[in-house]
């Protein structure tokens, strides 16, 4: 190839990898923009930031909404709870579908029935009052396994991990395992365990994920204060804060002088939850990164 011709493929490369740079740079500026707003908004005075014009920066430095959020004394059990949620929920979550997805992977009979009949449930649900009925006989409400016990099987995970095992992994060291005397236990757990990193390291991600940003099972199943999640009683903070809000206002608008006075405001109370309730996630997801984008191409590659 001409030297001139080089040179020109040389140049076009360069336009194009600046363009890239470009867009790139672009493209982390508006997803990274609303967190920091956010960031900014919660630390920032609460009725300055009702004054509006916040952007990366607070205006007025103030940690107020966090000590009000905080000052709860039952806050600290909270975050208890929710961590120990997570923790056992995602270990034992893992162990399950991961077995589950290890035995699915192998052939024997029946298999294509079984899968078929574990599939159904992910497309057909019986709905809230059925399995309201189900929790209650099985003692469930009100009960702390009732954070994690009716998932720790999930189809779609186990899914993942089958195909993954399936198209990463030979049958070959099967084959050897058992020639050198291992069994099915040494096999799953000394081989095909360490091998699944990458769609372990994915799995254990959406699961964590999920349970840490889950309030949604306390407001149908649970009615015990001191089993309430973090993600549940910052709800109920800022629900109390709104209508704390909405009481000053009424008074106002009657013509009458109310004595109660807020130390925040909503907007500032729905910032810091946004960024306790997402801060840890990201400061897991970086350790998490490679074995995450690695089990999402490999374990969708093929069947």
């Amino acid at each position: 190839m001409p030297y001139s011709t080089i040179k020109y493929a040389s140049g076009r490369y360069k336009i194009f990898k600046f363009f890239i740079y470009v867009l790139m740079i672009f493209v982390i500026a508006v997803c990274l923009y609303p967190y920091l707003n956010v960031l900014a908004m919660s630390i920032n005075d609460p009725y300055n930031t009702l004054l509006g014009g916040i952007t990366i920066y607070p205006r007025k430095f103030t940690l107020t909404t966090f000590q009000v959020m905080l000052s709860d004394s039952k806050l600290l059990w909270s975050a208890f709870i929710t961590v120990s949620r997570v923790i056992l929920g995602t270990v034992l979550g893992v162990a399950v579908q991961f077995m589950s997805g290890y035995v699915l992977s192998k052939k024997f009979f029946g298999k294509a029935a079984i899968t078929t009949i574990l599939l159904v449930p992910s497309y057909f649900s019986a709905g809230l009052i059925p399995t309201f009925m189900l929790y209650r006989s099985l003692h469930l409400l009100n009960n702390f396994l009732v954070y994690f016990l009716p998932s720790l099987f999930i189809f779609y995970n186990v899914m993942l991990i089958k195909v993954y095992i399936q198209s990463s992994i030979s049958n070959s060291l099967d084959e050897a395992t058992r020639i050198d005397g291992g069994g099915d236990w040494t096999i799953m757990t000394k081989i095909y365990l360490p091998l699944c990193k990458p769609v372990l390291a994915m799995v254990i991600l959406f699961t964590a994920v999920g349970y840490w940003n889950d309030w949604t099972t306390t407001l149908y199943y649970v009615t015990k204060s001191n089993l309430f999640p973090l993600a549940y009683k910052l709800l109920q903070t800022i629900k109390q804060n709104q209508a704390l809000s909405q009481a000053i206002e009424d008074a106002i608008k009657q013509g009458q002088s109310s004595n109660i006075r807020q130390t925040t405001t909503t907007q500032s109370m729905i910032c810091a939850q946004i960024i306790i309730t997402t801060l840890p996630i990201i400061l897991v997801y970086p350790f998490l990164q490679k074995y995450f984008v690695n089990g999402l191409m490999l374990g969708a590659v093929k069947e």
